[in-house]
């Protein structure tokens, strides 16, 4: 760049030079009549020759002693604009590749990211699960761990499909040991019976199956009852409590062992809403399930209780003559 500039400094100066002295050389012909011979001037090779040496010259001058400085700043700061102005067309196709391969690269780059994003949000919520089944499975092993429950575990395959009824097939039957009759149940409590038995698979009946009836007392002060299912995944009923009987909101119903089918003292639900009226003999009382029994697939199926003696049979209704008899008529 100061090379070119150099070089054209000292054009412009020679061409300066020249022209100065050619109008000098034309004017004093013009003025004297005597060298109207001379009117041609020199040749152009004389005056390339001329000139030629003139740039040497000058160009020595400069080099040595630098007496041309300032006349090439000011013409590289004249000519810096001519400069800047040759080079934009240039440097404006250069800026508009360059955006065009920037744009699309960061369209790229979205894409790939928003690909990326939805793989990771989909591995986060199957971990999520995993962890939540994870806690599920820990705290079933806990309560074997404890010794409270002992049975093995099973996992739910499949729902019924008519909204209307309350029931599930875990992957447990015949083959795993499974007997009909066995209590199935999760970290938080009882959620079913089991009540159909298959090779490989069990249909568990929920405790919100409706009128399905589970022995219960209450928690708090002994007292026993029998909840019935509500064909309602989240609703449990309480029948045939007087008005005046001692159970309050929040108390906690556990199974009472009678009968022989629930083990005693596992959590069933909790007492969520009691309706007393004068008029009605008896109070209305609704309670929430304690296990989740519309929640997790792991359960536990508890091992068959020990059986209890049969029941006897009752005593058929004496004759009316006997009876007669024997009040003396």
């Amino acid at each position: 760049m100061g090379k070119a500039v150099f070089l054209i400094s000292h054009f412009l100066y020679i061409l300066f030079h020249y022209r100065l002295t050619t109008s000098l050389l034309t004017r004093s012909m013009d003025s004297t009549q005597t060298f109207q011979v001379f009117n041609r001037g020199p040749s152009p090779a004389a005056r390339l020759v001329f000139f030629a040496v003139l740039s040497l010259l000058l160009m020595f001058v400069d080099a040595r002693f630098r007496y041309l400085e300032s006349t090439r700043s000011a013409l590289s700061v004249l000519v810096s604009p001519l400069q800047r102005l040759a080079t934009m067309p240039l440097m404006l196709m250069q800026q508009a590749g360059d955006f065009f391969v920037t744009q699309n690269s960061l369209l790229t780059d979205k894409t790939a990211l928003q690909r990326q994003h939805g793989i990771d949000s989909v591995q986060l919520v199957q971990q999520q699960a995993l962890l939540q089944e994870n806690m599920q499975l820990r705290n079933l092993i806990a309560l074997q761990q404890r010794g409270q429950y002992t049975g093995q575990f099973a996992e739910i395959v499949y729902t019924e499909r008519d909204v209307f009824r309350r029931k599930v097939l875990i992957n447990k039957g015949s083959v795993a040991g499974v007997q009909a009759g066995q209590v199935v149940m999760d970290d938080k409590g009882i959620v079913g019976q089991i009540t159909r038995i298959f090779p490989w698979l069990s249909e568990v009946t929920l405790i919100t199956e409706k009128d399905h009836a589970v022995p219960v007392q209450v928690l708090r002060n002994g007292l026993r009852s029998v909840t019935f299912g509500a064909g309602d995944t989240s609703q449990l009923s309480l029948r045939y409590m007087p008005v005046s009987t001692d159970i309050q909101n929040g108390d906690i119903l556990v199974t009472s062992g009678i009968d022989g089918i629930y083990p005693p003292g596992i959590p069933v639900a909790k007492v969520e809403k009691i309706e007393r009226d004068a008029a009605y003999p008896f109070a209305r009382i609704a309670c929430l399930p304690v296990g989740g029994v519309d929640k997790y697939r792991q359960l536990l199926v508890l091992s068959a209780s020990p059986k209890l003696p049969e029941r006897p049979e009752p005593e058929p209704a004496p004759l009316r003559g006997q009876l007669k008899k024997s009040g003396g008529y």
